[in-house]
Formats: C-alpha cells, sequence, structure tokens
C-alpha cells in the first residue's frame, strides 16, 4: 500500500492525501479498512482540515497548491470538472462533445483525476445513471461516488 501524509475518514470511504514540496500531489478514496493516519506534516494537516470541512459542508472553498499533472487532455476535462457547480451533474458525453472528444475519452480522464475532490470528476456521470469511478464499475469506489453526490445534493 501507497504511504499517505494523512488518512481521514469519510461516511462511504477513507481518504489518504499525498503532498511532494508543500503541494498537494493526490486525494485516494481508500476502503474503511484502511487504517486511519494523523497528518504527518503542517502542510498534511491543512489538506486535511479542508477535506475534513468539505466532508461537512460541501460548499467548503479549497485554498491548496496543487500539482496537477496529467496530459493536456486531461487537464481540459479537469478544468470543466471544476467548472461543474456543486450539486449539479454533466454527463460524459456533454463533456466530450463540449470538448470535440469521445465520452470514453473523457472517462479516462475522468478516472486518471490524482484529486478527486478538490478537482470534482464525481460531478461527471453517464447519461443512464452513475457510470463508473476512479476506473471501477463497483464496489466501495462506486459507494464514494453515490456518497459524494448525495453529499452535494447532486442525486
Amino acid at each position: 500500500m501507497a504511504e499517505y501524509c494523512a488518512v481521514i475518514a469519510f461516511p462511504a470511504m477513507h481518504v489518504g492525501i499525498s503532498i511532494e514540496d508543500e503541494k498537494l500531489v493526490g486525494v485516494r478514496y481508500l476502503p474503511r479498512s484502511t487504517p486511519l493516519r494523523e497528518p504527518s506534516s503542517r502542510f498534511a494537516g491543512r489538506v486535511a482540515r479542508q477535506l475534513e470541512r468539505y466532508r461537512d459542508d460541501p460548499d467548503t472553498e479549497f485554498d491548496l497548491p496543487l500539482a496537477i499533472g496529467g496530459t493536456e487532455f486531461q487537464q481540459r476535462v479537469w478544468r470543466v470538472m471544476q467548472r461543474i457547480p456543486r450539486g449539479k451533474t454533466r454527463t460524459y458525453g456533454d463533456v466530450a462533445k463540449s470538448l470535440g472528444s469521445a465520452a470514453r475519452a473523457v472517462g479516462q480522464a475522468c478516472g486518471e483525476n490524482r484529486l478527486p475532490i478538490i478537482i470534482p470528476c464525481h460531478r461527471i456521470i453517464a447519461a443512464g445513471g452513475i457510470g463508473g469511478f476512479a476506473h471501477s464499475r463497483g464496489g466501495y469506489l462506486l459507494e464514494a461516488k453515490r456518497w459524494l453526490l448525495a453529499h452535494e445534493q447532486a442525486l
């Protein structure tokens, strides 16, 4: 298992965070069986506090330095995600059409997002339902997506 700077509890999952050089480089949904971990640094504590505030209030704004990574196309998809208001969703097809791409490519970009919650990939759904999540079609990851959408009152 990867080493996380903190692991915090959410209702449907635990959330591990990774930082490098005072930038957030990863947010990962983990099974609830993953042990919690107190933040290992001041910056990890800042990230954990902001995620905990979001857990308690979906209108929380994030103010963190990020290392986003990704390809040019992935970054375009992620910028679209960031413009979807809380409580709203868009379909993979809608996003693909706006970018002149294919829904499958948008889904792949969603799955490669290293900063979920901060870059809200859960707000992109399938035309006929919730769709997949983090390259998964079931299990705790889909439960995490359901919780996130319900938390933001998008379901």
